[in-house]
């Protein structure tokens, strides 16, 4: 027995307690990865050969390793926190120094774009004009907060059920009158909009013009169709009258006298916009589906596809890591994408403190990808990961760290007791 087995010993025991310590000083912070230090037995094969009776000379740290388990995932309330569920870790850039960190606790910059709380950018694709992702280079991911700018209307789609029971109006007794709800059967509005994002109110006005009580029998319904743009009747055709619908006996549209959509109607405005709406064209209007059965008159559908302009309302963040923006005029669109990087070896990461490791010889390269693509964990917004501390088990760590410690210390002792008999020898 030496000096020296006690005194690596001592030294094995110190660090051990150090990270201990760290892990239970760090228990409460995101993405923390807990550390294991790891030890190996010194010989001294070097010095004095080898031999099958040789005794150890103490005990070394070979290695403090982190221990890349996955913590428990919380929930959040800022829609900018993210949690990794499985491998992978965020990519982030400093003045274009990239850092990996399983920290998901994110927010925007004065500037637009995503960042940690030491001001790192979070990294992966942005989109292009069109609003298409840019599947390059990972980069810098920026949240444009500008408003969404609005879309003309160019089509609107409508299915009804126009009431089989409702006897015809003969048009040349009883002409069409906007003003005069006997004119007409039914009316239904929809919101369009033109190119600077400005609401107009299209209405549709149906009336049933045959089969008339003179017809011969066997002439099918029809449903002429008259329009208005905010209250005034369309210039264009003559008198508002848009198109009109033939029915079978079926109640299904009849296509060989009918055509759908109808197209061109011209709803002129005075905003300052392109007028018509829909520009020369204008716009079509699809009645394709409606039906006439023997029950009241119903809309089953009615869509248009323009809107206004939109300010950014919010966003989330998709188990693929799509950011997906949410606009005041009930539209979305997609801002960016979040990537993640792992390694072929983790544990060969660099840690530099605030959460973050930095890529080495050890590690390999960066795998860089979508989240969900092979390997790589899924995202989840609103919240994030904790550290993966077991303080229970820490503390039992530590209570046998200390032993252990304590234990070598009194080898010293005894060293130490040794020694004093062999001075006190006469």
């Amino acid at each position: 027995m030496s000096f020296q087995q006690g005194l690596s010993g001592l030294n094995a025991a110190s660090k051990s307690l150090d990270a201990i310590g760290n892990n239970v000083a760090n228990a409460n912070t995101v993405g923390f990865k807990a550390s294991q230090a790891q030890f190996a037995d010194v010989y001294a094969s070097s010095l004095s050969g080898g031999g099958a009776g040789q005794v150890g000379i103490g005990v070394k740290v070979a290695n403090v390793a982190q221990q890349f388990t996955q913590g428990n995932i919380t929930g959040s309330s800022n829609p900018l926190d993210v949690a990794i569920s499985g491998s992978g870790f965020f990519r982030l850039s400093t003045n274009g120094t990239i850092t990996y960190s399983r920290n998901g606790q994110f927010q925007l910059d004065k500037n637009g774009y995503i960042v940690n709380p030491d001001g790192a950018r979070l990294t992966g694709y942005g989109v292009n004009a069109s609003g298409v992702l840019s599947l390059g280079a990972p980069g810098d991911i920026y949240i444009n907060t500008a408003d969404q700018p609005p879309s003309e209307s160019s089509k609107v789609t409508a299915q009804l059920n126009l009431d089989s029971r409702k006897t015809a109006i003969d048009q040349a007794v009883t002409p069409f009158n906007i003003n005069d709800p006997a004119t007409y059967h039914n009316a239904t509005s929809v919101s369009v909009f033109d190119s600077l994002g400005n609401a107009h109110v299209l209405q549709t006005y149906f009336v049933k013009t045959a089969p008339l009580a003179a017809d011969p029998p066997g002439t099918l319904a029809t449903w002429d169709i008259y329009g208005a743009v905010d209250g005034n009747l369309l210039p264009a055709p003559v008198g508002g009258n848009i198109g009109s619908i033939t029915f079978n006996s079926d109640g299904t549209i009849n296509t060989g006298l009918t055509t759908m959509p109808i197209p061109n109607i011209q709803l002129p405005v005075s905003t300052g916009a392109t007028t018509p709406i829909g520009g020369g064209a204008g716009i079509s209007v699809d009645f394709t589906g409606t039906t006439q059965f023997g029950s009241a008159f119903s809309v089953n559908a009615l869509t248009q596809d323009g809107f206004a302009a939109g300010r950014l309302s919010g966003f989330n963040i998709g188990d693929d890591g799509v950011i997906t923006g949410r606009y005041t005029n009930g539209k979305s669109a997609t801002l960016g994408q979040v990537v993640l990087a792992n390694f072929a070896n983790p544990n060969g990461l660099q840690p530099l403190g605030n959460n973050v490791w930095s890529v080495s010889s050890e590690s390999g390269p960066e795998l860089v990808a979508s989240p969900g693509s092979g390997s790589l964990g899924t995202l989840q917004s609103m919240a994030v990961e904790d550290s993966n501390v077991d303080l229970t088990a820490e503390l039992v760590n530590m209570i046998t760290a200390q032993r252990y410690y304590q234990a070598n210390a009194q080898t010293i002792k005894t060293q130490d007791q040794v020694m004093q008999t062999l001075v006190n020898l006469r």
